[in-house]
């Protein structure tokens, strides 16, 4: 396995000698990436609207694109294992993010719907190959700091997206027509970035047959530490109230502008938290996650007892967090996953994220329309201090 490995880390060092270099590249695709379909997150569901669809349809194609974007990344990861293709998966799934500017040109909210759904597949088809390529790419720098810096370039497309549409629509007097099909320009920048990834990662994908032939782990499968770690993140995520309910219950006190404008705070913080936690990570390790763990506490419990201030630090808090999730919970994975078995690992683990939010939603939903904030104290207590001693434990194995 170590010969595997260091054939791999030679050949990326072949190919391009500064990392940092490389995990720029990759933030700058997620950069452009976000700013498309972050964009259609904000202005889909009005335009579906415009399109006749009723709210019932708007609810059932972000519910089964959220559902579809975590669930098939298992098999892709493990489909990118068997080939090594991770490459080609990269930049596969980022192709198809050109069926978001489409939507500009379609009448019907029917094949809206289906341009919808298709890149939440297409984000399926690329996280686990770009999660491996940037685990491979961080080597000398550290998983943190690569997971940090890209989770970074990457909220900052994703604060730059809804914001410039904002202001298409504000100065077209809505015209939704124009505002996607704008989104062609930042797509067409996306890909001239991404070809020259391609160009520097494609050979990643080459392993000696030999070498995998003697992995141990090939044979093994999966480490223990793996599946407590994914257990953890299970618990963890499960128990903490995601940003949509906090900002569910702040519309009902604020006006809408407003409650966009919170958003977009917690964007900036997301992105700030995430390099920052990256450099701590790669001092301190995996132990390091117990803060995220504990402060997961917070927008839960804030949450639920509501009140404008409670739900403003609440919001805040979860962007620190959902800041840490996106960096140094993938990192960990690294540390513990030889790479011929990271695309599976980052398939599982992203599983299991989008799931445990699943779940959150329909727990801390019925808690707050049936007003039962005592339970759901509870409820959030007992979830963390479970994710916490598995955590731990994975730690000691």
């Amino acid at each position: 396995m170590i010969n595997l490995e260091l054939g791999v880390y030679k050949e990326l060092s072949r190919l391009e000698t500064n990392p940092y270099k490389i995990i720029i590249y990759f933030g700058l695709v997620s950069l452009f990436g976000d700013i498309i379909y972050e964009s259609a997150r904000g202005a889909a569901p009005p335009f579906l609207n415009y399109l006749g669809a009723s709210a019932i349809i708007v609810g059932l194609t972000f519910g089964l694109g959220e559902f579809l974007g975590y669930g098939l990344r298992l098999i892709s990861g493990i489909l990118a294992d068997i080939t090594k293709a991770y490459s080609k998966f990269y930049v596969v799934g980022y192709l198809f993010i050109i069926v978001i500017p489409f939507l500009g040109l379609v009448s019907h909210w029917q094949l809206a719907v289906i341009l919808i759904i298709a890149e939440r597949v297409a984000k399926a088809i690329r996280s686990p190959a770009r999660d491996t390529l940037i685990s491979i790419a961080s080597k000398d720098i550290g998983a943190g700091k690569a997971f940090g810096l890209h989770e970074l370039l990457d909220q900052i497309g994703a604060a730059i997206g809804p914001g410039l549409l904002t202001l298409i629509l504000l100065f077209t007097s809505n015209n939704y027509r124009v505002a996607f099909t704008f989104l062609f320009l930042p797509f067409l920048v996306m890909m001239l970035i991404i070809f020259k990834v391609y160009h520097r990662v494609r050979d990643i994908s080459v392993y000696n047959e030999e070498d995998v032939a003697h992995s141990s782990t090939l044979q093994k499968g999966m480490p223990k530490k793996f599946w407590l770690y994914t257990s953890a993140i299970m618990m963890n995520v499960t128990g903490l109230m995601h940003i949509s309910l906090l900002l569910y219950k702040t519309s009902l006190i604020l006006l809408a502008w407003m409650v966009v404008l919170i958003y977009l705070f917690v964007q900036i913080i997301d992105a700030a938290s995430a390099p920052i936690s990256g450099l701590f990570y790669d001092k301190y390790g995996r132990l390091i996650l117990v803060i995220p763990f504990i402060l997961s506490v917070l927008p839960s419990i804030l949450g639920l007892y509501g009140g404008i201030q409670a739900l403003l630090i609440g919001s805040m808090i979860f962007g620190l967090v959902y800041g840490m999730q996106e960096s140094i919970y993938k990192a960990a994975v690294s540390d513990m996953v030889p790479i011929n078995y990271r695309g599976t690992a980052y398939g599982i683990f992203n599983g299991v994220y989008g799931f445990g939010f699943l779940l959150s939603g329909l727990i801390y939903g019925y808690f707050i329309e049936n007003d039962l904030l005592v339970a759901g104290f509870i409820y959030t207590l007992l979830m963390q201090i479970i994710a916490i001693l598995l955590l731990i434990y994975s730690i000691r194995r």
